[in-house]
Parts: structure tokens; sequence; C-alpha cells
């Protein structure tokens, strides 16, 4: 019995991503920075951070919610994976 692959698109988020992790804002940046971005600037509780051509804010909240961390993945073209294991 063969089985037929399910078009990404098809897919939600929640099945092509790995769960990720309940973080503050200055961890996800030191991840980040692990990852080779710089602090470019801050103003008020938001960092900009780039690296290259691509950049990303990350709010410097307590605790970071998985929706705003996955918008700032997309935004920094980070993969999850990539991103935890720099944690």
């Amino acid at each position: 019995m063969s089985r037929v692959a399910t078009p990404w698109s098809q897919l939600s988020a929640s099945q092509c991503m790995p769960k990720l992790p309940r973080v503050s804002g200055a961890e996800a940046l030191k991840a980040l920075q692990r990852l080779g971005f710089e602090k470019v600037r801050q103003s008020g509780s938001h960092v900009v951070a780039r690296k290259g051509s691509k950049g990303c804010v990350i709010p410097m909240h307590s605790e970071l919610k998985v929706g705003t961390l996955a918008g700032l993945l997309r935004q920094a073209d980070v993969s999850p994976e990539d991103f935890i294991s720099n944690l």
C-alpha cells in the first residue's frame, strides 16, 4: 500500500514546524547573534537586528508569545531548527 505525500501548501504551520520554546526577548537576541545577526539599534523595548540584507525586530519582553517568535524567525529567514539549536 503506497502512501501519497501531502503537498506542503496544504499542511498547517503546526505540522511543518517543530514546537517553538517559550523564550525571552534577550534569549532570542542571543540565539540570533550566535547565528550571525548584529544588534543595529534599540527603540524603547524593541531591538533591530540585521545580518546582511535580512533583518528583524525583537521585542525585549520577559516572554515572547510563540506566534511572535515564529513571525520574528520568518522575518529573519531563520529555520526553527537552527534557532532552537542556538539557544
